[in-house]
């Protein structure tokens, strides 16, 4: 099992990197702060058909399109070999578990997938292109998290990036051997959740902060960049101007281009992406940006490229992709990973929207050039995700070869609409029992998570009554207390999620408020910061229907898309 990893904008021994800020979390969004990383591509494709004895996989070309994550597989490949290299990790590591993404009216189900670019320094290959020898052999950050989104009809793809300067709270994590990290007391820099047990703390930070529900993570490092992008053959980008990244003390990526288009592969797409000093106004938030522009032009490539193909290149492809990634166990085959990169290739470039998760500049002490998410606009951007709505406001449509879901990577497993091969830890399909027969224990929350406002007093006992009232004779306050913005209702068991949805149901809560959790005996309702008075919680406004302009959207057609240098950057 290998954990890869991606940090600062590191000195290159080659290209020179920017100089790493040293420890965890140690990069402000303020350029005399950052180091960086910036690159987290990473490819699925699989084979799909054996031929005769040899049990040889033929995959299709633009599979991997994995369009965001620049990589492809294909090509012929023993599929007993190609299985056994594999790398794979624990899927969540939090105490929340969501239970997966949940099909639509028509049985189709979205996907959710957390790409993530490690900066680990773990091996010769990878201390030479990231540089910054103080952190050789330390523990890795998560500088590159984007969340991918499959709309449920693969209509569309709706891509979110979270700058890693980021600052949150970190959720408990536990990892496989029992090793617990508790939850922070305070605000953390995003990119420390890979240090917390793996990848899986990374997919639970994000599901704490934004209610998603995440089928499968894909990670990758430098080298693992470098190889794909080598095995791709190349990738044009832009810039406004002749760029190149170095300051005066040697920072930077190293990137150098002339004004205009320019193909760029193996370690010249690596300084791309993970330049920092020379795009935009010198923060995280511009190679945020440039990283999109790199992932929507390899789309198109995919979709152009005739060397794709050819048997040998997508044999390239194929074998890049499997050695550079980390995926998560539900992907631990060659067919699932095909099954992944066919339904991604439903959807064309043109309904592909790459967006920055709407920030602001934090103006807590101590964390200066560091971001949190925007009120109001970022939690707009996670609930159209959530509701599975375009973020190009375009709706949903026909795509190509019909929207059902292919088996087996339609849903997290245990997920309705998972194949039967689900294992046996899936949470029961049984129908909820009768709500006079369902114990609810109720619990006042009142107070939300910023502890801003005092907790209302007998909230629990007013709840435990209208739930009384609607039938659910065995709900009972509890003396416990809880802190929640938005009303949840958790359970414990598989056995129990059905009960606990009839009992969200009842109370008009949505299908996202209800989580499974380790923390709680049974069926549990907390009630939120949303619902202080009344018999029902505070409904939310409507929803949008376009992405807000802060997301800084990018099509996956715009062709025209071109980086701004930053001044003192040029040549």
């Amino acid at each position: 099992m290998r954990r890869s990893s991606v940090r600062g904008e590191g000195a290159n021994t080659q290209a020179a990197g920017e100089i790493s800020g040293g420890g965890a979390g140690a990069s402000g969004t303020v350029p005399p702060q950052r180091g960086g990383s910036g690159a987290a591509r990473r490819a699925g494709g699989g084979p799909t058909r054996r031929q005769g004895r040899r049990r040889v996989l033929r995959w299709t070309a633009s599979v991997l399109s994995l369009l965001i994550l620049g990589t492809a597989a294909a090509g012929y490949l023993y599929y007993r070999h190609l299985n056994g290299s594999i790398h794979t990790d624990e899927l969540n590591l939090g105490e929340t578990k969501l239970g997966g993404s949940k099909p639509n009216a028509f049985g189709q189900t979205p996907l959710n997938i957390l790409l993530i670019g490690s900066d680990a320094r773990d091996d010769e290959a990878n201390q030479s292109l990231g540089g910054a020898t103080d952190t050789f052999g330390g523990p890795p950050l998560a500088d590159v998290q984007m969340l991918l989104h499959l709309s449920a009809d693969r209509s569309n793809m709706s891509v979110v990036s979270m700058p890693r300067d980021t600052i949150l709270m970190m959720p408990k994590c536990t990892e496989p051997g029992g090793k617990v990290h508790a939850a922070s007391k305070g605000l953390v820099q995003t990119n420390e959740s890979l240090q917390r047990g793996g990848p899986g703390c990374t997919v639970a930070t994000w599901q704490e902060l934004t209610k998603i529900p995440i089928d499968h993570f894909m990670m990758i490092d430098f080298k693992g960049v470098v190889s794909m992008a080598d095995a791709i053959g190349g990738v044009p980008v832009c810039v406004e101007e002749n760029i190149h990244s170095r300051t005066r003390d040697g920072k930077g990526s190293g990137l150098k281009l002339p004004k205009g288009t320019s193909v760029i592969q193996g370690e010249q797409a690596l300084q791309w992406l993970r330049t920092r000093y020379g795009f935009e106004d010198g923060t995280d938030i511009g190679r945020t940006h440039a990283q999109h522009q790199y992932m929507t032009s390899m789309a198109r490539e995919f979709r152009k490229n005739a060397k794709l193909t050819n048997p040998v290149k997508l044999n390239s492809l194929a074998q890049a992709a499997i050695e550079a990634m980390v995926v998560d166990n539900g992907l631990n085959k060659i067919d699932k990973l095909y099954d992944l990169s066919m339904e991604l290739k439903k959807v064309p470039p043109g309904r592909i929207t790459m967006t920055t998760m709407p920030w602001v500049y934090s103006t807590k002490p101590g964390m200066d050039g560091r971001v949190e998410p925007m009120a109001g606009e970022a939690e707009a951007v996670f609930r159209m995700i959530r509701e599975d709505i375009a973020l190009d406001g375009k709706g949903s449509g026909t795509p190509e070869g019909g929207a059902s879901p292919s088996p087996g990577v339609s849903a997290a497993p245990g997920t309705p609409g998972t194949p039967t091969t689900a294992p046996s830890t899936a949470p029961s399909t049984a129908p909820a029992a009768a709500p006079a027969k369902i114990a609810v224990t109720v619990r006042n929350a009142t107070g939300g998570k910023d502890g801003t406002e005092v907790r209302v007093k007998n909230r629990a006992n007013d709840v435990a009554a209208v739930l009384t009232g609607k039938g659910f004779t065995k709900a009972a306050a509890d003396t416990q207390t809880g802190a929640e913005d938005t009303t949840v209702v958790r359970y414990a068991t598989d056995a129990q999620a059905a009960d606990a949805g009839a009992v969200a149901t009842a109370l008009g809560l949505p299908a996202t408020s209800v989580q499974k959790s380790e923390e709680v005996p049974g069926i549990t309702l907390f009630v939120g910061k949303d619902w202080r008075t009344g018999n029902a919680p505070t409904p939310p406004p409507p929803a949008p229907t376009v992405a807000p302009t802060s997301a800084h959207a990018l099509n996956g057609d715009n062709e025209g898309a071109c980086m701004a240098v930053q001044p003192g950057f040029t040549w």
